[in-house]
């Protein structure tokens, strides 16, 4: 059994996850002493609100409100699971978008304006084609499902070409990819204010909207709830979560079973070993910001088309902030696929306490960004917290290995022994000192000379 447990600890994909469940264990204990000093510190909160402080920062998501004394009451509550995982949408796709870009060796800091593209091509498709079942336009005979099809593509295809820029300044100007990524972010921004501010998409049935684009049920189009909504009663939920994981899924199958994401990630190991052996390294940097772009956009997308979601078209002087929430996701996942939907489901739930921290207690929701932050920062360095973890398994194999060592090993070889005999041997084996040889490790002499 030990031995075992000795196995399953010297993986690679243990370390990743021991590494980023530390970084969550330290973000929420310095969210608790946040907790503990507010609490000391302010009049109107005390000692007293410290305990249910912690205890809706780790278990808010089951959080159902006050008794009748008063009290904190917990157990399953639909409307905040449901909430959850409609939250960890953007979050699943942009974390997968910072993942795949990550693995082939570039850095996608570039999410947030593949997400605005996406965001504004999908709202043009979904509003501007009737259906024939909104209050926007009285004829049409396109369906609502092929209307959402269409948008969900555009948006994919909208982030896609924009995450394709960056590649190619990179690919064929070998200019870094965080520098072009940064500056298409802004020029995103300028130019999605400039696409709806004289458009007739602008909301203008609803008082005080006007900043708003319309929602896209106003055209007769949402993501189908697929039942979700009886499960999760109260909740935004539908069947768009469905969707990142199917993506997340394919992303995973993509570059770990493909020939196309073995090329991918060989051009993220070395760029030049890779176009030596044949591959096309420009072609795969292009197509490896086009992927990473067009999740970004799918993220937009199954956000806005719930049919719930309203967008503040003036963008010119921020940047959302689900693409910049998407790193954490993909560190904190080391940047697996499969573990990005986890992490995405997290980040959310941290969202959801917050908010009933804020509701339920004098606290306010900023206390959880502060545990994001910390978990954020943390993430940046689970790859020293695994090399620690992996020293440490090296020292506690090192010294099996000393233990278990014998006085015969270091005995000198049999007298029948040829001098170029290695097999057997413990000790160091020293080549003719004329010929410039040094002496080679006992280790590689018990392996039969194979190592020289």
């Amino acid at each position: 059994m030990k031995e075992k447990l000795s196995q399953f600890y010297a993986k690679d994909g243990t370390k990743s996850v021991l590494s980023s469940i530390i970084s969550i264990f330290i973000g929420m204990i310095v969210g608790s002493i946040i907790i503990f000093f507010v609490g000391l510190s302010t009049k109107s909160l005390g000692l007293s609100s410290v305990g249910e402080g912690i205890q809706l920062v780790f278990g808010g998501l089951f959080s159902t409100g006050r008794n009748a004394a008063g009290s904190l009451t917990f157990g399953f509550n639909s409307t905040n699971f449901g909430n959850m995982l409609f939250r960890a949408i953007p979050l699943i796709l942009t974390g997968l978008s910072v993942a795949i870009a990550y693995k082939t060796g570039l850095f996608n800091i570039g999410a947030p304006g593949q997400y605005l593209m996406g965001t504004a091509a999908t709202l043009v498709v979904a509003l501007s084609i009737p259906t024939g079942s909104s209050t926007l336009y009285e004829n049409g005979a396109c369906p609502a499902w092929l209307v959402w099809l269409l948008a969900f593509l555009a948006g994919m295809l909208a982030g896609a070409l924009w995450g394709a820029i960056p590649g190619l300044v990179k690919a064929y100007l070998n200019i870094n990819e965080v520098l072009a990524c940064i500056m298409c972010n802004w020029i995103a921004a300028n130019l999605v204010t400039w696409i709806f501010e004289g458009s007739s998409l602008r909301n203008t049935i609803e008082s005080g909207k006007t900043g708003y684009v319309y929602k896209t049920s106003y055209n007769g189009v949402a993501t189908a709830k697929l039942g979700l909504d009886k499960i999760f009663s109260g909740s935004q939920v539908n069947g768009g979560i469905l969707v990142a994981i199917i993506l997340a899924i394919a992303v995973y199958i993509l570059m770990d079973k493909t020939t196309m994401g073995y090329q991918l990630k060989a051009c993220g190991s070395n760029r030049h070993s890779a176009r030596y052996a044949g591959i096309p390294d420009k072609r795969n940097i292009v197509l490896s910001m086009a992927i990473a772009g067009a999740l970004a956009g799918a993220g937009a997308s199954l956000y806005y088309l719930a049919g719930n979601t309203e967008f503040f078209w003036s963008t010119y002087q921020s940047l959302p902030d689900a693409g910049f929430n998407g790193i954490p996701v993909a560190l904190l996942a080391s940047c697996n696929p499969i573990g990005v939907i986890f992490t995405g489901c997290f980040m959310s739930m941290l969202d959801i306490c917050g908010l009933q921290l804020t509701n339920l207690t004098a606290y306010n929701e900023y206390i959880t960004d502060v545990i994001i932050a910390v978990i954020v920062y943390l993430s940046a360095f689970s790859l020293l917290i695994r090399m620690l973890l992996t020293s440490k398994k090296s020292d506690d194999q090192a010294n099996a290995n000393a233990n278990t060592d014998t006085p015969d090993s270091a005995a000198p070889p049999a007298s029948g022994s040829g001098s170029g005999d290695l097999s057997g041997t413990a000790g160091a084996v020293k080549m003719d000192a004329g010929k410039g040889d040094s002496a080679v490790p006992a280790s590689a002499a018990a392996k039969g000379g194979d190592a020289l």
